[in-house]
């Protein structure tokens, strides 16, 4: 009774204004059901699609996956008015080209230095642009950097596992991976022409030279002069990195008897060294239990930057103690916080980006 009472009640607002509220509530779904669709034309290997990561599940035998660059991936939805932990497409340097074949949409790309072409004009990566049926949008390596990210203002549909859309490369569990021919369907998109333009790209983000470790936890197994080594040579990636991690060449590291250790768990950053002497870098698929030593971990706030890294490009090492570790990654948090801030922050229709700059810096009498 109550509630045909209330229903009753609500019911006695005056036509006009009830037709009005049903109309905006119409008009509204109406804007939340758009849809995109893309097809993907050409693409290298290991360009997937990639949420904030499935954290939590090490102890089930499951890295996180997710985004090789996290800052990256987070600046490209955050751009966009979505959650930082939004589905994206992570694109290799084997680079990626879509063609809009119905709806518009607006997208963000982000992540390396990568060149960015649609429907003819180039421009750089961190950047907002909207694609219209008929557009092609091109992706590819410049520079530097080793990964870039592709988001939209919309749903990406694809296949989650435990929750999840992050890719496990060498398991294809996740949203999986992208390949030429493939079809890309956006659900939900929307146009934020308040917010295209090129978006600032702060120091952090650049591809990282030296990343800061905290050595441990087997360093004793290696010998008195190994630990030397790894501090005061250089490094060089080698063509041999993916998803999972990245080999190293550079000074061999000798061990003792270190290979009898037992199997435990590592982390993402943890620098395994195996029989021949040689350092790998575990990175975003990384197993979840390994019985090599490992010499050091990475700090979790350079393995973004390092992550950048090209085959060939040199790395060095540098060592902190645990908590100076804890003080530094404390404080460059914030930093990354603010940066994402003022990202998320729209740009404004053209006529009031117009109005906000003095266009006028003087006058003369003609």
């Amino acid at each position: 009774m109550k509630a045909l009472l209330f229903f009753s009640a609500w019911g006695t607002r005056s036509g006009s204004s009830a037709s009005a509220w049903w109309s905006t509530k119409h008009d509204e779904r109406v804007a939340t059901m758009t849809e995109a669709r893309l097809l993907v034309r050409s693409c290298g290997p290991l360009v997937s699609y990639q949420d904030g990561g499935r954290p939590g599940m090490l102890r089930f035998g499951v890295p996180a996956s997710g985004p090789m660059d996290r800052l990256a991936h987070a600046a490209a939805n955050i751009a966009l008015g979505c959650p930082e932990g939004s589905t994206a497409m992570e694109i290799s340097m084997g680079g990626l080209e879509v063609v809009c074949e119905s709806g518009e949409v607006t997208c963000c790309v982000s992540g390396g230095d990568f060149q960015v072409r649609h429907s003819g004009a180039l421009t750089k990566s961190w950047c907002v642009r909207t694609i219209r049926t008929g557009d092609v949008l091109s992706v590819r390596p410049g520079r530097w950097g080793s990964w870039a990210y592709l988001a939209f203002c919309g749903e990406l549909v694809c296949e989650q596992w435990a929750g999840h859309t992050a890719t496990h490369s060498t398991s294809g569990l996740g949203g999986g991976s992208l390949a030429p021919g493939a079809a890309v369907l956006l659900r939900n998109t929307r146009i934020a022409e308040e917010r295209e333009g090129d978006l600032p790209v702060p120091a952090f983000a650049y591809s990282r030279k030296l990343a800061r470790v905290v050595l441990g936890p087997q360093t004793g197994r290696f010998e008195a002069d190994s630990a030397a080594a790894f501090l005061q040579e250089s490094f060089a990636v080698t063509p041999a990195c993916d998803r999972m991690g990245m080999r190293l060449s550079g000074p061999k590291l000798a061990l003792k008897d270190a290979l009898s250790i037992p199997s435990e768990p590592i982390v993402r950053g943890s620098i395994q060294v195996g029989g021949d002497g040689v350092a790998s870098i575990l990175l975003a698929d990384h197993q979840t239990t390994g019985g090599y030593p490992k010499i050091a971990t990475v700090l979790s706030s350079d393995l973004d930057g390092l992550s950048q890294l090209r085959p060939h490009d040199n790395l060095g090492f540098q060592a902190v103690d645990a908590m100076e570790a804890i003080r530094l990654v404390r404080a460059e948090a914030p930093l990354r916080s603010q940066f994402l801030k003022e990202i998320a922050r729209p740009l404004g229709s053209l006529q009031n980006r117009l109005m906000r700059e003095n266009l006028i810096s003087g006058f003369v009498l003609a």
